[in-house]
């Protein structure tokens, strides 16, 4: 199979770290123009430098498309995609009886609007060119809610009612939208998680990573946490002209932490 985005333009939000830059980075590798977006400059240039020659088809993008203001600058600079990959998030666990309202409101502005505002601002024009991706990176959390993130995981639950019901919007147009669920990823942000307990007992991540897996999603496969490089694969792989007939799904990548057959 020859996935090639050659000619084709593509946004990942949140495409400094983690899943995000993985992604931003496999497009790259598959001929796509990606623009890179960060929250500070800073953050944008480091991620730049990081792809070495794959910079060249790069564009920075410093902006904070949690807010409408960030989506309203990036549509400014940006009035066309072909691909949009509504990967910005954030996560923190945190108890049910301490989390004030504000923190669910920041939660449902950076893990949802930001994907309804980005989807309203650019899938007309994919409508209008027969051809488009847009997907959403939910995770598993929104299927199993965490007891210790439940803010977390309503906003995740709430990402694939939007996936769902925008394929539907969008039906038979050449459109396709979809929802990509990770489970225990590897990426930054989890690996500074882990950081203490990697200091501490003197273990590779990768083994402590492992470890929290199974102490905390038993129900895992694979036993282990996922490379950021394999969930962007399926990220990839549904974005590209091959995967026509899949939207409106829920793709789970997972490592089979979720006890389903479905």
């Amino acid at each position: 199979m020859n996935i090639d985005f050659t000619g084709r333009k593509v946004l990942v939000s949140g495409s400094t770290s983690g899943i995000g830059f993985a992604t931003a980075k496999g497009f790259l590798q598959a001929g796509a123009q990606v623009v890179i977006n960060g929250r500070s400059q800073e953050s944008v240039d480091g991620a730049l430098q990081r792809l070495g020659e794959l910079a060249g088809k790069a564009i920075g993008f410093a902006g904070d498309l949690g807010s409408e203001a960030g989506v309203d600058k990036l549509v400014a600079e940006h009035s066309a995609f072909d691909v949009v990959i509504n990967n910005l998030g954030v996560f923190n666990p945190q108890d049910f009886f301490e989390i004030p309202d504000s923190e669910w409101q920041r939660f449902f502005d950076i893990n949802v609007m930001s994907g309804v505002r980005l989807s309203r601002a650019y899938a007309q024009g994919m409508v209008e060119r027969k051809w488009g991706r847009i997907v959403f990176i939910s995770s598993e959390s929104a299927v199993n809610i965490p007891a210790d993130m439940i803010h977390y995981g309503f906003s995740k639950t709430a990402q694939l009612a939007v996936s769902r019901g925008l394929a539907k919007r969008l039906a038979g147009t050449g459109v396709t939208v979809n929802a990509v669920l990770p489970g225990p990823t590897l990426s930054e942000g989890v690996a500074q998680m882990l950081s203490s307990t990697v200091e501490s007992s003197g273990e590779s991540l990768e083994k402590v990573a492992a470890d929290f897996v199974n102490a905390h999603r038993s129900s895992s496969i694979i036993q282990r946490a996922a490379s950021v490089e394999e969930v962007a694969n399926m990220i990839i792989y549904v974005s590209s002209e091959q995967a026509s007939a899949t939207t409106g799904a829920a793709l789970r990548v997972d490592g089979g932490v979720i006890d389903s057959i479905v």
